[in-house]
């Protein structure tokens, strides 16, 4: 394995970690992955505005982690590559043990403070 590199780095964090800085955004690569669609169904599924939906595929696109297909009049986005939703999937597995962790941990917190 070669030599971590921070430039490496740095092009993860603009590429595709900067996509994940809005919730919204994630929500919208799901929509997506389950089922391509255009821009206006996109809004209405997940009942954000159409103009926010919009602003969020253009950062989505110019990273490219969506793309966009003309059919007609309407323009239909997907999600480019699945791996993405399997990182979102593993981010998700560890904030959710940590949750668990801390939940876990309450008893023993409070069990501490009675006995002191």
């Amino acid at each position: 394995m070669a030599p971590l590199q921070l430039e490496e780095f740095e092009l993860l964090h603009q590429n595709i970690c900067q996509a994940f800085a809005d919730p919204k955004r994630l929500l919208i690569l799901y929509a997506l992955y389950q089922q391509p669609r255009h821009v206006t169904a996109l809004a209405d599924d997940l009942g954000f505005p159409q103009p926010t939906v919009s602003r969020h595929l253009r950062v989505l696109r110019e990273r490219s982690l969506v793309s966009s297909e003309r059919d007609g009049a309407a323009v239909i986005y997907r999600v480019t590559d699945e791996r993405i939703i399997e990182v979102i999937n593993l981010m998700r597995g560890v904030l959710r043990d940590r949750l668990q962790g801390q939940v876990d941990m309450i008893p023993l917190e409070k069990e501490n403070q009675q006995v002191a």
